[in-house]
C-alpha cells in the first residue's frame, strides 16, 4: 500500500510549445501537475480546441498502451496571459500527462519544442506555422522540435535545429525513451530553392501581340508600379494578369522565408512544399469580406493582401467590389504592413505586394466599340 501511495506523489513536468501571433511565434511552456483527485484541469486562457484537447489526448494514450492517470491533473499554459488557439497542444499535453505519471522518460523533455494535433487512434495530424515555431525554438537555444511528420520539410528549413517529424504519439514516446533514434529531417534549402524559382504554369512570353500594353507591364514591373487594365471583355486583361508574376525578379531567400511564414501560418502550405519559390499570384473574388482582404477576425489569420507579399494581388473586375473593401487597402498599400487592432489582441501582417486591377469600359463606351467593329 506504500508503494501504491508513494507512486502517487505529487509530480510537476514541463512541456514546451508555441503560440503563433501574427507571423511570429512565442514560446508556451505546457505545466502538468499530478494530485490527487479526479477531475481535469485545463488553465491559462485556453479555447474550446484546447479544453477539448482532454478527450483527443486520453484516446490517443489508451490506443498507444498507456494509461491515463484517474488523479487530479492540472495544466497550465504558460504565460498565462497570452490566448491558446488551436489543437497543436495535445501532444506536448499528452506528452507532460505521461511523464508526470511516471510513463516516460522526462530527462529531455527541456531540450525540445514539441507540437502536434492527436487523432483518436493516435496518429499525428499537420499543425499551422511550423515554420515560426522552429524559428523561436532555434532563437530560444532549443535543441530540436518534435511535430507531425506532415510539416517537417517546413520545419526543417531550420537546419541549425533538429527537426523530427513524427507519424503517432507511439514514435514520440519511443524517441524520449530511447527506445528509437529518427534521423532529424534536413532540407537543402539552396539546392530545392534554386531550380524552382522560375518554375511558372504560365509565362509572360506566351502573350502573342498586345505590344503596348506587355510594353506597360515591363515598365510596371521593374518600378513595382501599380497597374489598372481597362478594356472589352475578351481583350486579355485576366491573362496579361496572370503572366505578370513572370517577369518579376526571382524571390530572393530572405522573400521567400516572409511568404513561406505567411503561408504557413495560414495552412496553405502542402506537405511536399518547405519553401515558396515563386513569387505569390492572388486573384479574391469581388464578394470578398474586409476582414478576408486584410487579415483579422475572432482567430487571427492573414488576409489576401498579406497571402500576396512580395507578389501580385490582382482585382478582377474593380467597380464590382465593395467601397469599404478598397477603402481597407489604403493604408497598407502605402505603409506595406497592415495593423490589426481588437480589444483582446493586435497583430501585424507584412502586405508588401504589387496591385494590379482591371475592368470593363463603361457601358457607353462598350456600346461604341462595338457599333465602330459593326
Amino acid at each position: 500500500m506504500a508503494k501504491a501511495l508513494s507512486r502517487f506523489k505529487i509530480m510537476l513536468v514541463k512541456t514546451y510549445g508555441s503560440a503563433v501571433c501574427g507571423v511570429d511565434a512565442l514560446t508556451i511552456t505546457i505545466e502538468v501537475s499530478i494530485d490527487s483527485g479526479t477531475q481535469y484541469f485545463v488553465v491559462g486562457l485556453p479555447d474550446n480546441a484546447v479544453k477539448e484537447s482532454l478527450f483527443r489526448v486520453e484516446s490517443a494514450i489508451r490506443t498507444a498502451g498507456y494509461r491515463m492517470p484517474r488523479q487530479k491533473i492540472v495544466i497550465n499554459l504558460a504565460p498565462a496571459d497570452i490566448r491558446k488557439e488551436g489543437s497543436a497542444y495535445d501532444l506536448p499535453i499528452a506528452i507532460g500527462i505521461l511523464a508526470a505519471s511516471g510513463q516516460i522518460n522526462a530527462t529531455k523533455l527541456h531540450q525540445y519544442f514539441i507540437m502536434g494535433e492527436l487523432s483518436l487512434d493516435g496518429a499525428l495530424q499537420s499543425i499551422k506555422g511550423a515554420l515560426p515555431i522552429a524559428l523561436q525554438a532555434l532563437n530560444d537555444g532549443f535543441a530540436g522540435f518534435v511535430l507531425p511528420k506532415a510539416n517537417a520539410r517546413e520545419a526543417g528549413i531550420v537546419n541549425q535545429l533538429s527537426v523530427y517529424g513524427m507519424a503517432s504519439l507511439s514514435d514520440v514516446i519511443d524517441f524520449f525513451n530511447e527506445k528509437s533514434a529518427p534521423q532529424p529531417v534536413i532540407v537543402n534549402a539552396s539546392k530545392e530553392f534554386l531550380p524552382e524559382t522560375n518554375a511558372y504554369e504560365h509565362d509572360f512570353s506566351d502573350v502573342k501581340g498586345q505590344e503596348n500594353i506587355k510594353r506597360a507591364l515591363e515598365i510596371a514591373a521593374a518600378g513595382g508600379h501599380n497597374v489598372i487594365l481597362i478594356g472589352p471583355p475578351g481583350a486579355g486583361k485576366t491573362m496579361l494578369a496572370k503572366r505578370l508574376p513572370t517577369i518579376l525578379p526571382p524571390l530572393s531567400m530572405q522573400e521567400a522565408l516572409e511568404s513561406t511564414k505567411i503561408y504557413s501560418v495560414a495552412g496553405k502550405l502542402t506537405a511536399k512544399q518547405a519553401l515558396l519559390t515563386e513569387r505569390p499570384f492572388r486573384a479574391p473574388h469581388h464578394t470578398i469580406s474586409d476582414v478576408a482582404l486584410v487579415g483579422g477576425g475572432i482567430n487571427p489569420q492573414p488576409g489576401e493582401i498579406s497571402l500576396a507579399h512580395n507578389g501580385v494581388l490582382f482585382l478582377d473586375e474593380l467597380p464590382e467590389f465593395k467601397r469599404t473593401v478598397l477603402e481597407v487597402m489604403r493604408q497598407p498599400l502605402e505603409d506595406r504592413m497592415v495593423n490589426i487592432s481588437r480589444a483582446r489582441f493586435a497583430v501585424a501582417y507584412p502586405a508588401s505586394f504589387m496591385l494590379v486591377a482591371s475592368m470593363n469600359p463603361c457601358r457607353f463606351v462598350n456600346t461604341f466599340i462595338l457599333k465602330k467593329n459593326a
